[in-house]
């Protein structure tokens, strides 16, 4: 099994593929199998790598650094370990809060690119700022969902993940995905990534950037993505009309073209 011990911790991840490194990063609870079609699909041209941050996936479950400030820290290091250079950072969901966090610590000197896929720079609900997922009080429920159903947390967000019911082996394999991660991991790293705010730091990301929104969306709103895309000073808008928050599952063929296209603009 390919690792890399970081910061302490063991991290697993998988690669393939050649030329320009294109580092996926997962969402809260997620892992990297969820970009399975990527790593197929642009192999022939580039190099796919997908990671698990600590407490996710087939990485360590540590009891302890489950923040975005800690798995920024995580990712530095691996790609320090890695000697990778002139990357284009793929984040998904909270992978873009994690990528916003690292160029906020670390800058950009890596990167010759980034795509922010399905989300908003702050999921909790603020005055003065309309895109948040929730309030306080359900953001209390689902912490306690994950300790007393971590389970039924899973069922409840696979619910709102996609546009249309997945096909019956894409649902057991976010549904085994979210599984792996335990209560307390859960809850810890669950409740960190909802109170982030990365507002500020949109005005930082000064590498050209592709932000994706899935149309059909009922997880997040639409618009918190577009308000991501307005914010970055050299950013594309996609949009993916058949898709909920997994536009990589769920239209995969033509992400991968407007994915491949994005990364070849980068190096050119």
């Amino acid at each position: 099994m390919p690792t890399e011990t970081v910061n302490g911790t063991q991290l697993y991840y998988e690669e393939s593929g050649d030329g320009t490194p294109v580092v996926f990063l997962h969402g809260v609870l997620m892992g990297s199998r969820f970009f399975i079609e990527q790593q197929e699909g642009i192999a022939d041209d580039h190099r796919p790598v997908v990671l698990d941050f600590r407490g996710h996936g087939r990485s360590a479950k540590t009891e302890t650094g489950h923040t975005l400030p800690t798995y920024a820290a995580d990712l530095e290091a691996f790609l320090e370990r890695q000697d990778f250079e002139s990357i284009v950072l793929v984040g998904w969901s909270m992978g873009s809060l994690v990528a916003w966090e690292y160029i906020d610590r670390f800058g950009t000197d890596r990167l010759s690119g980034f795509v922010s896929v399905e989300q908003q720079p702050l999921d909790l609900e603020q005055e003065g700022y309309e895109h948040g997922v929730f309030d306080f009080e359900a953001l209390v429920d689902l912490m306690e969902l994950a300790q007393t159903d971590h389970h039924e947390l899973g069922a409840v967000l696979i619910d709102q993940m996609f546009a249309s019911e997945p096909a019956a082996d894409v649902r057991q394999l976010v549904f085994d995905e979210i599984a792996r991660v335990p209560p307390a991991i859960k809850s810890a790293i669950f409740f960190d990534q909802s109170v982030r705010d990365y507002r500020d730091v949109l005005a930082d990301v000064d590498i050209p950037t592709l932000v994706c929104v899935g149309e059909d969306d009922t997880l997040l709103d639409p618009a918190g993505v577009e308000y991501v895309a307005e914010r970055t000073p050299n950013a594309d808008l996609e949009r993916f009309a058949d898709s909920g928050h997994c536009p990589f599952l769920e239209e995969p063929e033509r992400f991968n073209r407007v994915l491949t296209t994005f990364v070849d603009s980068c190096s050119s």
